[in-house]
Order: structure tokens, then sequence, then C-alpha cells
């Protein structure tokens, strides 16, 4: 004769199956950095897009303190209080972090004009050769990538911490020139309109250097996850529509001028030996431009 299954059983069976569906169905939820100006949207958004291809497994907050520096930022994914952030790459950051080698920004980051006081366009008109940019001074951010980039051609840099005091140290006359990754520029000097400044608009740095999603070295799943995303929405074009898409790029094509700009090439000493150069639909189609 057969045998039921006593009621509590049953129910406890049918309980049990429910807690396993919902704990796998729950996504799990990442923090990034703080999403303050236009590059951390870019970059927060460019994160949702490679994580919309993972059928809800994860969601995404931010951290709600815009004030952090970088290298406090980077502490905070080496001890998990964040998830992911996002920053132009070197040895130093990929030796600490996990890189997720997709640039954000297809290399653009390594397109650098440059912020200038109004008044001092003329030590820029005639700057013909490398030992007349020597001459100039160029602003930057203590630990960011490009600052060794500079240093290493032999360019003089003054340093500071925080990127706000940058903006008020050349419009001071503390030094000549903030170089910018070339989508940065214009936005940033209208959010200062009573400061002094312009776009310098006949001078280009060139030099490679990515900007990626970093995570916690241990945390190789969600790195894994992102890489498969971006790979994907590369494939079907989405990640092009959305770089493309960007006002800060769409800016670059109408007022950059890149072409026609006096170019000097900075090689990268700290560019990682893991850099995917040879993928070529990860850079820029600088006929586009």
């Amino acid at each position: 004769m057969h045998k039921h299954r006593p009621l509590h059983l049953v129910t406890a069976l049918i309980l049990s199956s429910l807690f396993t569906i919902h704990s796998y169905a729950e996504p799990l939820v990442i923090k990034s950095q703080s999403v303050g100006n236009d590059n951390d949207k870019y970059a927060f958004e460019m994160l949702q897009l490679a994580l919309s291809y993972t059928n809800g497994k994860y969601k995404i907050t931010s951290d709600t303190a815009n004030d952090k520096t970088l290298a406090r930022t980077m502490s905070e994914v080496e001890s998990g209080d964040i998830t992911v952030m996002w920053t132009a790459t070197d040895q130093e950051k990929e030796d600490r972090l996990l890189p997720v080698r997709i640039p954000l920004y297809k290399g653009l980051f390594g397109y650098r004009i440059f912020i200038i006081n109004k008044e001092n366009q003329a030590k820029f008109n005639n700057i013909e050769t490398f030992n007349d940019l020597k001459k100039l001074t160029f602003g930057q951010g203590t630990a960011w990538a490009d600052t060794k980039i500079l240093e290493a051609n032999g360019l003089n840099v003054v340093k500071t911490m925080k990127y706000p005091s940058l903006i008020y140290m050349v419009d001071g006359d503390r030094f000549d020139a903030f170089p910018r990754g070339v989508h940065e520029p214009w936005a940033e000097v209208k959010n200062y309109p009573k400061l002094n400044l312009m776009v310098e608009p006949h001078l280009m740095l060139v030099y490679k250097m990515p900007f990626y999603l970093f995570v916690n070295k241990s945390n190789t799943a969600l790195a894994k996850d992102i890489e498969e995303g971006f790979n994907l929405s590369i494939a079907d074009g989405s990640f092009n529509k959305h770089f493309y898409a960007n006002p800060a790029v769409q800016e670059v094509i109408e007022k950059a001028n890149m072409r026609n700009r006096k170019i000097f090439e900075l090689k990268n000493p700290s560019l990682p030996t893991k850099t995917p150069v040879d993928r070529s639909e990860l850079w820029l189609d600088l006929s586009k431009f």
C-alpha cells in the first residue's frame, strides 16, 4: 500500500524549495564608488550595461560620499567597503586591484588637451617642439596615472590631492595647464563660470592609457561577469552605441578638432603588459573624430 508523507514533511519540503528559489533569485548587492561628475555617471552606466547581460544577478548601489581621494577609494575596494571603482590604469593599480581590461572610453583618456587661464594663451601659441612643451608646468592629481606618465617624459608637474584644487590652481596661475581627457574640459570649464578658464585650442598629448573598472583581487566571479557582459555588448553594438551617445564624446566630435591639433606623443612606462592593445575593436577609430 502506498504511504503518504506526513503533512508537516510535505510543508517543510515546499517551504525549503521556495526558500531555495528565493535565495537563488535574490540579486547580489554590489556597491560602486560615488557617482559625482560626468565621468562617474558614464562609468556607472557602463557598469550597468555590462551587468544587464547577467539576467538580474546583481543589484548596483553607489557610495554616497563624493569627496574621497583616489587613494582612499582604492583602499576601500581592497577592504571590501566598495565593490567596484573606475580609474585610469597603471601597473601599481593592477598589482593592488583586479582590472576588467575593457577600456570604457576606448582609449579617449589618453588624448589630453588643456584647461588654461584665458590670459595665458600666448604661452601656447608658439609651442612647436617637445623642448618648448617642457618649459610649461602641468597640474595633476597626486595619485593619478597621468602624473607618472608626464613626469616620466620629463614634463614639469605640480601635484595636489583633490581635483577641485587643480581647477582653482590653474585659474590662479599656480601652473600653466591642466591636461584633461579630450572629452572632459568643456563641461568642466562650464561648471566653473566665475573662473577665467578656457580650453586651449591647438595642442594635444597622446599616450596609451585605458580607463577601466576595478574590483577586489578576490572578486574574480564579478570581474568575469563584467568582462563577459562587455564582450557581449561589443558584439551586439550596444557598447559603441552608449559610447557615441555620451554627450561628452559628442562634444569631442563637435569641438575638439583632434586631427588639426599639434600632437605630442608620450610614452607610458606604467602601461601594464596585459593591456589588450591588439584588440582593435576596443580602441578609438580616429577617422570618426
